[in-house]
């Protein structure tokens, strides 16, 4: 695959807690000047990011982010907030407490507030596969499908392992053919990011595709 196509597939992401503007700047001009997907900024980035680079930037940003225990009404608030600011894209993360309890009612109509929100903005739905038994992920693979979510993702990068291919392949088998996949976290080869997209990622997430594909074309 032509790395001008894989660039496409990527959500451009810096999500450190201690990543300053001048990073920030430095990612969004990369993405820009690459023409990756999106970035995937920290929500307090999103309003600066939209008034330095204008309608041209597609701007991702994270909600209930990482841990994803927040109320379902703070998470509403946090994405009106980012959409406000400018925010072409809501990365949400579950409640894996909701999960963990067996509450699925309770994860649906959470993101099914979030889908109201975000309105024709897509929606990502986060749900930390490394958390996950086989059919918690099945299940979930239904919700977010019913929940008319955009994306399922598979991880924050934040928990204890990233993305695998047994669960792309799992997700595929049980997600609508309305709702696309992300993979997210540890994927740091051209290797990886070329087998992933490969089997069936419309977006990967990482930090690192930018350098690691416009150093290997130099």
């Amino acid at each position: 695959m032509e790395t001008k196509e894989m660039l496409q597939y990527i959500d451009h992401t810096l999500l450190k807690p201690v990543c300053t503007w001048d990073e920030i700047e430095a990612l969004c001009k990369e993405a820009l000047s690459y023409h990756t997907a999106s970035v995937c900024i920290p929500p307090s980035y999103v309003k600066r990011a939209r008034e330095a680079f204008g309608p041209e930037l597609p701007i991702c940003t994270v909600i209930g982010f990482p841990l994803g225990y927040n109320p379902a009404e703070v998470k509403v608030c946090e994405a009106r907030t980012a959409l406000r600011d400018g925010a072409d894209e809501l990365d949400m993360v579950i409640n894996l407490g909701d999960v963990k309890n067996r509450d699925f009612e309770k994860v649906y109509e959470e993101i099914r507030a979030l889908r109201e929100t975000a309105g024709s903005r897509i929606l990502k739905v986060i749900v930390e596969t490394c958390y996950l038994t086989r059919d918690e992920k099945i299940r979930l693979c239904e919700i977010v499908t019913k929940a008319g979510a955009d994306y399922i993702k598979t991880s924050t990068g934040f928990g204890t392992a990233g993305a695998t291919m047994e669960d792309i392949l799992l997700f595929k088998e049980h997600i609508g053919s309305s709702v696309k996949i992300k993979a997210a976290g540890g994927i740091r080869t051209r290797e990886d990011l070329e087998a992933f997209i490969q089997a069936g990622c419309s977006r990967i997430g990482t930090s690192s595709a930018v350098k690691l594909l416009c150093s290997s074309a130099e």
